[in-house]
């Protein structure tokens, strides 16, 4: 499964940003990527789009031909996010919640997720910027998802047990402030689950530039350490957090491709990470 990417338009404005992870403006020339080129951090390593996208002009490009690849991949995507719930024992850790117990899913595409946990005593929301994905999980699988992105939806404050968004936060200009929305949707006490490429992985090392999660849409991509840091910084305790994914689909003879696969979680080298983190309570 090939990642999606649209190459930027020559209408796009561009802006220069600093590191979202420590505020420093002083990076280096990391990868070069045509088009787009990603700068790494002088200060903490941070690996980031500079200049990014205008995200008024980005987000234009999340329309049909992003729809047709949501769709394409419906099942592979909603098996991976199952596999992730898996891995930090998901439904022991939230069968204990009192009912009704609240779901959204940021970033929720055709709504596959959202229709699952449904059937799991789940009461479920979603968030989408790709107006066909939306419209399509509504009509077709019947679930409540908000067009647009999270700020600019008018959630109760303390509303959702859970927040969980499977690779958005690379997508997202300001990581921060995301985060901070998500802390004001969830309730005291609450879970929010995070999945997004791991520079800290062995591809990111082994292919650099040609790095399948090195494209144009990505605008920050954050190895363990950073992301668990401005995690902490936004008001969660992190539980715990999971890597998989050792060497990519067709990139290795099968006899390499599984035993990296299975040393990827315990070694923590893999492809994608994932953070588990609380709300903090005070």
């Amino acid at each position: 499964m090939k990642t999606f990417s649209m190459s930027p338009s020559d209408s796009e404005r561009t802006d220069e940003v600093s590191c979202v992870v420590c505020g420093s403006v002083s990076d280096r020339p990391y990868w070069d990527c045509g088009g787009f080129r990603f700068v790494r951090c002088a200060a903490c390593g941070h690996v980031y789009q500079n200049p990014q996208p205008v995200f008024d002009d980005l987000q234009n490009r999340y329309q049909d031909d992003y729809f047709d690849y949501e769709l394409e991949n419906d099942a592979s995507f909603l098996d991976l996010m199952l596999r992730g719930l898996g891995d930090i024992d998901f439904d022991a850790l939230t069968e204990s919640l009192p009912r009704p117990r609240r779901f959204l899913d940021v970033g929720c595409a055709t709504g596959a997720l959202l229709q699952h946990l449904r059937t799991e005593d789940w009461q479920v929301e979603g968030v989408e910027i790709c107006v066909p994905a939306a419209e399509y999980g509504r009509t077709v699988r019947n679930v409540d998802i908000h067009v647009g992105t999270l700020d600019r939806i008018e959630f109760a404050q303390g509303l959702f047990d859970v927040v969980h968004f499977s690779h958005v936060i690379e997508h997202v200009p300001d990581p921060r402030q995301f985060l901070r929305d998500v802390w004001q949707v969830m309730k005291p006490g609450g879970y929010t689950i995070i999945v997004t490429p791991n520079t800290s992985g062995f591809q990111a090392k082994l292919f650099g530039a040609r790095w399948r999660s090195a494209i144009a849409d990505h605008l920050n991509l954050f190895s363990t350490k950073n992301l668990k840091r401005i995690v902490l910084e936004s008001g969660f305790d992190v539980l715990t957090h999971r890597t998989w994914g050792g060497i990519a689909q067709g990139m290795a003879p099968r006899w390499i491709k599984h035993p990296a696969d299975r040393l990827a979680k315990p070694l923590g080298f893999g492809d994608v990470v994932l953070v588990l983190a609380q709300k903090r309570l005070a």
